[in-house]
């Protein structure tokens, strides 16, 4: 398979077997004593070791920190916040999944802040309080295909004392090279593959709902719901196919590079739904998906006449990509409701306010209200589609 460098929209090193530049990577980023940021799931196994160990070997030195939450958490980035000064480290490396990603990119912001952490949530003005010398640099290494971390200028942290979900800020945060090793994702399980996939799947389409005027991003949206329709299910039947696995990586970052356009509803109900039940967020992506295509209808039916052509479905139109995706999830083993994963509506006016106080409801072709969130929230728990 060919290995390829790209400068968009960061310094990408993209094929199979790629992560044993790692050390040289760090080299070029000027990071002599990189702390190694994971999580517990992962922090055992022959890729963490093999990567700690290369640095170690070629770098001298190289830290560890292992305790990041699925929906990492502020006291998460405190804590690799210490964890980094008290090794006298100069640089960050994320290796792991989205939540992964999303807390090394927090730790190498606030390595060298003054303000507090919520203080650069991605507010109008804020981002003019981020100390830009103080980031550290950051190099990001994907072992899962979906959220796309690797290539985004942001972080998606849970405030616990709300809860919610809060999106952290600012271009500096890009990390300065990421690592696409298709050989690094061959570990997920089919489960953890359909939910990552499905959560690629989610960004690309829902940046190709949305209202916004980016002809850049829709391109490559397109293009990822086309590498994804090609490889997901692939890659869900045969965790071995390095092929489909890698390709799935660079939809995967295709899918957040789209996402510059914006995302919408399906984000807004599941970011909320993740703050108050720590659920996977591919998974709740997948999950709600079909119920906020179908509150979007009347403003996407235009746009899914192409989107079925550009994808060759069967059938055309809403009706034909709506078929495609309940077919997918249905191949993916994907729930077709919230119960099914434990979340009833008890607190369906919550997420409905929280849905609506988003910013991903900001895009969403059709602007809901919060009872409107609350109502496609109760369906997608009973299965009302």
């Amino acid at each position: 398979m060919t290995l390829s460098n790209w400068d968009y929209p960061t310094k990408v090193r993209a094929g199979i077997g790629r992560i044993k530049e790692l050390p040289e990577i760090c080299r070029e980023a000027g990071i002599n004593n990189p702390l190694l940021i994971t999580d517990s799931g992962i922090s055992g196994t022959d890729m963490v070791k093999h990567a700690l160990n290369h640095c170690r070997d070629k770098l001298g030195q190289c830290g560890l920190f292992d305790n990041v939450k699925s929906n990492p958490t502020g006291e998460n980035v405190a804590q690799g916040v210490a964890v980094y000064h008290s090794g006298h480290h100069d640089g960050v490396i994320a290796l792991g999944g989205g939540s992964v990603l999303d807390a090394g990119k927090a730790v190498a912001l606030m390595s060298g802040q003054q303000y507090p952490l919520w203080m650069f949530e991605d507010i109008k003005g804020n981002s003019d309080c981020v100390n830009v010398a103080g980031i550290a640099p950051f190099i990001a290494i994907p072992t899962t295909a979906g959220t796309g971390s690797e290539v985004g200028r942001a972080a998606v942290i849970t405030d616990s004392s709300v809860p919610v979900k809060r999106t952290i800020f600012h271009p500096a945060m890009m990390p300065r090279v990421a690592i696409l090793d298709g050989e690094l994702t061959v570990g997920m399980s089919p489960q953890l593959t359909a939910a990552t996939g499905a959560d690629a799947l989610t960004h690309c389409l829902e940046s190709w709902c949305s209202p916004v005027y980016h002809p850049m991003s829709e391109a490559v949206a397109v293009k990822g719901m086309q590498m994804i329709k090609a490889n997901l299910l692939r890659a869900f039947q045969n965790g071995q196919d390095l092929q489909a696995r890698q390709e799935m990586l660079v939809a995967s970052a295709l899918g957040a590079v789209s996402f510059q356009r914006g995302l919408g509803g399906v984000h807004a109900i599941a970011q909320s739904l993740g703050a108050l039940y720590d659920g996977h967020h591919g998974l709740l992506n997948a999950i709600v998906l079909p119920y906020v295509l179908v509150a979007n209808r009347p403003k996407i039916d235009a746009s899914m006449d192409y989107l079925a052509r550009a994808l060759d479905l069967e059938r055309p139109g809403f009706t034909g990509v709506m078929a495609w995706i309940l077919e997918l999830r249905q191949s993916l083993g994907i729930p077709h409701t919230l119960l099914e994963v434990g979340i009833d509506d008890q607190q369906a006016t919550l997420v409905g306010e929280m849905a609506f106080a988003d910013g991903c409801s900001l895009t969403n072709p059709v602007r809901h209200s919060a009872a409107d969130y609350s109502k496609i929230f109760c369906q997608a728990v009973k299965g009302e589609l």
